[in-house]
């Protein structure tokens, strides 16, 4: 009895697999499948190309950044160095100005 179960499964699957080959060596399954291709093919080329500009525009993105960077740090460093000539060459001007912010800030802070 076993022996005939096994042989209605074997035939039973033969008989699956050649709908199978049967059903994919059709004209149709043929050109859903090309077109398939043709598909993924053309989805390929265009996530390549908006890689490619994603990664120009990052780089680009990058210098330009760090090109702004060193402007500021130079801007930062000459109103440095212009604030030190002013307080070296005022003073009193400069204790009067700190004075004056420490009071405000004083003021402020006995507010809240």
């Amino acid at each position: 009895m076993a022996s005939s179960s096994t042989q209605t499964n074997s035939s039973s699957s033969s008989s699956a697999n050649n709908s199978a080959n049967n059903a994919a060596n059709t004209p149709v399954t043929d050109k859903a499948t090309t077109a398939a291709h043709h598909a993924v093919d053309a989805m390929a080329e265009k996530a390549s190309v908006a890689e490619d500009s994603l990664r120009k525009t990052a780089a680009s993105s990058r210098d330009t950044i760090a090109h702004k960077q060193e402007e500021i740090k130079q801007q930062l460093q000459s109103s440095y160095s212009k604030t030190r000539e002013l307080a070296a060459e005022n003073p009193l001007a400069t204790a009067g100005i700190a004075f004056a912010a420490g009071m405000l800030l004083t003021t402020l802070l006995r507010r809240r």
